[in-house]
């Protein structure tokens, strides 16, 4: 007699934040290294193509996260957002041309703008306001360690399949993704609690506008602009400068990258969701924004590639902090409103114009100007973002 064994929503939805990292940005950072070393393009032109993942999130993410407050149909936008974007990887793979690149880029973008305000909601609707960071934490720790694994896979494969590993276990990683997020009864998910209402209260939203012009949104927004303004091309400017080091180790090098970064995240995450709701979530945040102007610095003052990697363990730190902070923030700013979903994609939006404007500006800098010149510049944006975080940002932690 077999006993049938149904794992709790809560390990389903950690497990799909582990299969949907390799998944949910299409081919990431190696798409740079494809590009500039199997095809040959130039750093400007990859900026272009970056930049219109960037720009359709852009377009898409506000009334998305609308559109994720009212339905109920949570699960299925995710199941299609994950098909989605494994289609459009895959479509690179067997025609690297400069338009289907950028159509498979534009899909990945709207993708984009649909995985993190669901699996936001999804979280904050299983397990409600009072579990909601210590599971965003870890929800965060299995989504690095997805990519830990991912790269890890991927430096391994790439010695015999060279970058075409990142599309087969994109394709791996989809379909186990799609089956951890069948394991999510849709019955268990509240969805009045996962758009921001509390439990006793009467269920009606906010004015948008009333919520869009709350001071302290607006200067977290403003925050979050630099950050990913100066996090974003940092990555894909570093594989693209340790390509031209040496082209054969490239997606090695790629994956050493990443690998050194998500080790450091995952306990970045457990911190956050251990500890924010204790030592508040200013102090945490700061720590995150003052590693990136370091980082930026550093990469200018060396060459080896062995250092330049190394250098990873700050993005470790940064972006392991602000992927596990950023909701719980905007859950604290939000609260009571019903527009939880609404705001964490209006302010996405926002952090969508400095990424797709900072991959153009970088790569025109760095065409012109070296790769030294450019990674000084994203330094510079992300010591101002920290300042502004230091001086203006209050503690949204509410007793």
């Amino acid at each position: 007699m077999f006993i049938k064994y149904r794992p709790s929503p809560q390990k389903c939805l950690a497990l799909l934040n582990f299969f949907i990292a390799d998944v949910a940005g299409g081919l990431g950072p190696y798409l740079a290294v494809f590009l500039i070393s199997y095809e040959h393009w130039t750093a400007s032109r990859i900026g272009v193509v970056l930049s219109l993942t960037s720009v359709s999130t852009l377009l898409v993410q506000t009334p998305i996260g609308v559109w994720v407050d009212e339905t109920p149909y949570k699960r299925g936008i995710l199941g299609g957002a994950i098909a989605a974007v494994t289609l459009a990887a895959l479509s690179i793979a067997f025609y690297p041309v400069f338009w289907v690149v950028s159509i498979a880029q534009i899909i990945t973008g709207i993708v984009g703008a649909v995985v993190g305000p669901a699996i936001a909601a999804l979280t904050l609707g299983l397990v409600g306001p009072k579990k909601f960071t210590s599971q965003i934490g870890q929800n965060e720790a299995f989504n690095h360690a997805g990519n830990l694994t991912a790269a890890a896979i991927i430096a391994l494969a790439s010695r015999y399949f060279g970058i075409y590993s990142v599309f087969y276990l994109l394709v791996l990683m989809a379909i186990l993704a799609w089956t951890c997020l069948l394991g999510i009864d849709s019955k268990e998910i509240d969805h009045d609690v996962a758009r921001g209402f509390e439990l006793a209260q009467p269920k009606i939203p906010t004015g948008l506008l009333v919520v869009l012009r709350e001071p302290k949104i607006l200067i977290f927004a403003l925050c979050v602009f630099l950050f990913h303004f100066a996090n974003a091309p940092m990555l894909p400017l570093l594989g693209q400068r340790l390509a031209l080091i040496n082209k054969d180790l490239a997606t090695m090098f790629m994956s050493a990258c990443i690998i050194t970064a998500q080790v450091i995240m995952i306990p970045m995450a457990i911190l956050v969701g251990k500890r924010a709701d204790r030592w508040g979530r200013k102090p945490i945040f700061l720590l995150a924004f003052g590693c990136l102007p370091v980082r930026g610095l550093l990469y200018t003052r060396f060459n080896n590639p062995y250092l330049l990697i190394s250098i990873q363990a700050l993005d470790g730190v940064g972006a392991g902090i602000f992927g596990a902070l950023f909701p719980v923030v905007v859950a604290d700013l939000t609260r009571g409103t019903g527009r939880f979903n609404t705001t964490l994609a209006a302010i996405a939006t926002l952090q969508g114009i400095g990424v797709s404007i900072s991959n153009v500006v970088s790569g025109y800098i760095v065409d012109r100007a070296g790769y030294n010149r450019g990674f000084a510049f994203l330094a510079f944006i992300a010591l101002l973002g920290f300042w502004l975080y230091l001086l203006r940002m209050p503690e949204t932690l509410k007793s």
